[in-house]
């Protein structure tokens, strides 16, 4: 019969599961290659690697398979990783399981039969009075197994042929590793349901099994204890690239897990178990995280990659398994090779620490970094613009980046000499920022509240090919007391790199040379913006692609910024002649990429089949800007331009969308309906119409008479900006040196408690406003280098 169903399974030509090198031929066909390439290779060294893996064992521990009550399946957490399993194996990638839970089955069918039987036998012998007296007796776990296999392969066979996905059961014991004839009998058979497209579930034979013998592992080969070990085995003896083990923890920890202290690892190397603690075993299963790390090293010493995860949390079963797949930071990931430098987790520990410390040095102390830093940029200017050139070069000849880009990614000694002034200016600033008494009330006699500034802790910065950005970012944090985490576009490494140093350098003067930490490792954005716990605001600083990104990814951590720069400007019925040319120019053509650039220009229907508006289609073609008419202006031209598709589009190049309205009001109407909340703009010499449209428009920054590319911090006169924010809380449009505060309050007090002030209490509110004089900065005692 078992040759009937293989044979069946390998003659299916319309399935899904036989079509995949049809569906997916190329990713099959590059899993092939990378397969072939890695057969007698080292694991892979990091993460993002692991989207190559070809040949694939998923481990299913007791606790993922099992109930909470230890008898019977967990059938929803069975069927997630099933759909998991025979996606991937749809793909082209070969799939083995090795799972638990055949006793756990056979538990559930036995206790029932047990129950059943009794109940019979008393309805016969002593009638029904006493079935409430039953019990079951304790279970052996070989009958229990030998129960249980049968309904538990059963089981998986109708979940999968649900995806027309077609399974083997295998059963082994150690002894079948022990001998080399049943090894490679083993060994053929996998590799024959491998070749035929068929999911091979793997477990030991429970039900024939001797107990395990202890310190059995004899000259480097682990003997077969549990489905750790002998998934460790299978991963090696058929040359897996991933073995991922699914348990009921996140990972590995660095004590045991619920321990005040204990934090998951990210990355484990050999040699680190001696720096670890192990807690109990699970509450199912015969191993434990001791037997999973020494199966895992053993498999990573052969070959193999290995993740660690949880396979038991409801918000993460569904998709753990693919998650590995695609490289995404799940679980603790076992790798051979150390990186040289610290993890990110460590890097932001690290700027945590010394962030704290950076907040309490004296305003003229963080003045001084920021102005060392300033002149660094100018003595160190050769050798950053060296650097710069070598990541030019690297990007021409590459030829993936725009214009734009490169322009952005371009810097030069003016550059340098401009980021320089604005660093200054952000060090004067920086003198009454921390610290500063926003409100005082004596609440009463003696008792004193404060409202005061404080910085608001790490912050992510990321930003793509802007390496101007970095000592930007860095002056604001250093002047708010904020530590810094700063992760650049791969495409200014070198320069980014130079100018971290160069940071480092500056804040070394005062002893906090880690507050500002460049993230320079394989880390997915999507992975930074999951350290919730350890970072406290991320800006991103980039294209509406990489901002909506980050929103998306960024479930507990606030995001400060904007996904889109839709900015209008709206020309009224009595706008004047030379203020609309100058400011719909500058609006658009200065920098179309940039943020605050002009995408929409709103023309009041009066202005049409005028000098004034033939004048602005003339200077918009002399400047090679592309026109797109929305619907009202396309009705009023017999040939009018390309219609736009849509009106809420940012174009970030020589092009706009020119659109009719009949009134300011109905300006006001389509900015907000169609805009980003940005930067809008009228063009009127009336002071009136002007004034209303400031006050109603409910955007970041509304401007009259000016061109929308003021919304800037440096033109704001904030020395730099850390970005343009459309948020409704907290900071908002242009956000410099007061958008990275918040504040706290704090009460001095003589001996008060609450219950003065209760009925029986002798004590009164005053809730009286005090004069805010901003005290002295508590003078920090240098320290010394010894």
């Amino acid at each position: 019969m078992l040759l009937q169903r293989l044979s069946l399974c390998a003659g299916l030509p319309l399935s899904p599961r036989t079509q995949r090198t049809t569906i997916f031929p190329r990713l099959a066909k590059a899993l092939t290659q990378v397969s072939l390439a890695r057969a007698n290779s080292n694991s892979f060294a990091h993460r993002g690697e692991l989207r190559k893996a070809k040949r694939i064992v998923v481990k299913l521990g007791s606790a993922v398979v099992t109930r909470g009550d230890e008898c019977g399946l967990a059938l929803g957490r069975l069927a997630s990783v099933v759909e998991q399993v025979a996606m991937l194996q749809n793909q082209g990638r070969e799939m083995m399981i090795v799972t638990s839970g055949a006793v756990a089955f056979g538990k559930q069918r036995l206790r029932h039969e047990i129950l059943l039987s009794q109940s019979v036998r008393q309805a016969l012998h002593s009638g029904q009075n006493q079935i409430k007296d039953m019990s079951v007796p304790v279970l052996e776990a070989r009958a229990c197994a030998a129960a249980g296999q049968s309904g538990l392969m059963a089981l998986y066979e109708a979940m999968f042929t649900q995806y027309s996905t077609c399974t083997a059961q295998v059963l082994v014991t150690n002894l079948d590793f022990h001998d080399d004839q049943k090894r490679r009998n083993l060994n053929s058979t996998l590799q024959e349901l491998l070749r035929m497209n068929i999911v091979p579930i793997i477990n030991t034979n429970d039900a024939v099994v001797p107990p395990p013998e202890p310190n059995s592992d004899l000259q480097g080969v682990i003997s077969i204890k549990d489905n750790d070990s002998l998934a460790a085995r299978l991963a090696v003896e058929m040359k897996a690239d991933l073995l991922i083990a699914l348990s009921d923890v996140e990972g590995l920890y660095d004590s045991p897990p619920g321990t005040d202290d204990a934090k998951l690892i990210d990355i484990f190397y050999p040699g680190d178990q001696l720096s670890i603690t192990y807690g109990t075993k699970s509450r199912v299963g015969i191993g434990g995280m001791e037997a999973k790390v020494k199966a895992a090293l053993w498999a990573l010493q052969g070959g193999t990659s290995v993740v660690i995860a949880n396979g038991t949390h409801p918000k993460v079963t569904g998709h753990v398994i693919t998650d590995i797949v695609e490289g995404k930071k799940v679980g603790t990931f076992f790798s051979e090779v150390k990186p040289a430098g610290p993890t990110v987790e460590q890097q932001t520990e690290m700027a945590r620490n010394s962030g704290r410390t950076l907040a309490a040095l004296h305003p003229d102390q963080r003045g001084e970094i920021i102005c060392h830093l300033a002149d660094l940029l100018v003595e160190k200017k050769e050798e950053i613009l060296a650097a710069n050139k070598m990541d030019m070069d690297l990007a021409v000849n590459a030829g993936q980046l725009s214009s734009a880009l490169l322009n952005r990614l371009s810097l030069s000694p003016a550059k340098l000499n401009s980021l320089a002034i604005g660093l200054r200016q952000i060090a004067l600033a920086s003198q009454d920022s921390v610290g500063r008494v926003l409100r005082r009330t004596r609440v009463a006699h003696n008792l004193e509240l404060e409202q005061i500034t404080v910085p608001i802790g790490v912050l992510l910065v990321i930003f793509e090919a802007r390496p101007d950005c970095l000592p930007q970012v860095s002056a604001l944090a250093i002047a708010s007391g904020n530590a810094l985490l700063a992760k650049g576009g791969k495409e200014a490494a070198n320069t980014n790199r130079i100018l971290h140093e160069l940071t480092q350098e500056a804040l070394d003067i005062h002893w906090v040379r880690e507050a500002v930490q460049l993230v320079s490792t394989r880390e997915e954005v999507e992975d930074l913006c999951r350290l919730d716990e350890m970072i406290d605001l991320i800006i991103p600083r980039g294209s509406s692609q990489l901002v909506r990104n980050i929103q998306n990814a960024a479930k507990g951590i606030p995001v400060l910024g904007h996904s889109e720069g839709i900015c209008h400007v709206y020309i009224d019925s009595e706008a004047a002649i030379d203020k609309v040319i100058k400011i719909v120019r500058d609006s658009k053509c200065d920098y179309p990429a940039a943020c605050n650039a002009m995408e929409t220009l709103l023309v009041h229907r009066d202005i049409l089949r005028t000098p004034l508006f033939d004048q602005i289609i003339d200077m918009l073609r002399t400047e090679q800007v592309k026109i797109h008419a929305g619907p009202r202006f396309a009705s009023y031209l017999t040939f009018s331009p390309s219609e736009v598709k849509s009106l809420r589009t940012e174009y970030g190049d020589l092009e706009c969308c020119i659109e009719v309205v009949d009134s300011m009001q109905e300006a006001i109407h389509h900015i907000h309906r169609y805009g980003s909340s940005h930067t809008d703009v009228i063009v009127t010499e009336n002071e009136d119409t002007a004034e209303r449209f400031l006050q109603q428009l409910d955007s970041a920054c509304v401007f009259w008479n000016a061109s929308s590319r003021f919304a800037d911090g440096y033109r704001f006169g904030l020395g730099a900006e850390v970005g343009i924010s459309t948020a409704r809380i907290h900071a908002r449009g242009p956000v410099g040196l007061e958008g990275l505060l918040t504040t706290k309050w704090v009460l001095r007090g003589d001996g008060h408690t609450a219950a003065d002030f209760s009925e029986q209490g002798t004590m009164k509110y005053l809730h009286e406003n005090m004069p805010v004089t901003q005290p002295q900065p508590r003078q920090i005692a240098a320290q010394s280098e010894e």
